[in-house]
């Protein structure tokens, strides 16, 4: 590997250069091959390790090959399903209590058509004969 230049820049001078991306997956195809270390680009071209690491995690091999691995424990995967048939079993029930609930609607609603009577009761209605007659005694 040859190095670029034989004296030291400035601070100001590295905070201002830019690198180009063909330029850093270059030198991490140097690293990933061998040819060239770590240590070695960050003397050769007064860079940080931190920054050639960015470079390596950007631009490297292994920085494609991120997949997630997903740990569960036998009882996390058996209260998991316990849980969906919890869920499952709620929904049934809810779902049958709607039917029960209609059901019943539907035959308050034959029943005071066949007898002609107001069976769900309704705010503000006046009471009837008999529960004056209680009120009294």
């Amino acid at each position: 590997m040859a190095y670029q230049k034989n004296f030291k820049m400035s601070i100001s001078e590295r905070r201002a250069r830019k690198f180009t991306d063909s330029f850093k997956i270059k030198k991490v195809r140097e690293i990933e091959r061998g040819k060239a270390s770590i240590s070695e680009i960050v003397k050769a071209y007064e860079v940080s390790p931190s920054n050639v690491y960015k470079w390596l995690s950007t631009f490297g091999i292994m920085a494609k090959k991120v997949d997630k691995i997903v740990v569960q424990t036998e009882s996390d995967t058996q209260e998991i399903i316990s849980l969906r048939k919890k869920v499952a079993d709620l929904e049934r029930l809810v779902g049958q209590k709607q039917i029960l609930l209609e059901f019943k609607d539907k035959m308050i609603e034959i029943a005071e058509e066949v007898y002609g009577v107001d069976i769900n009761k309704k705010y503000g209605t006046s009471p009837s004969n008999t529960s004056e007659e209680t009120k009294i005694k």
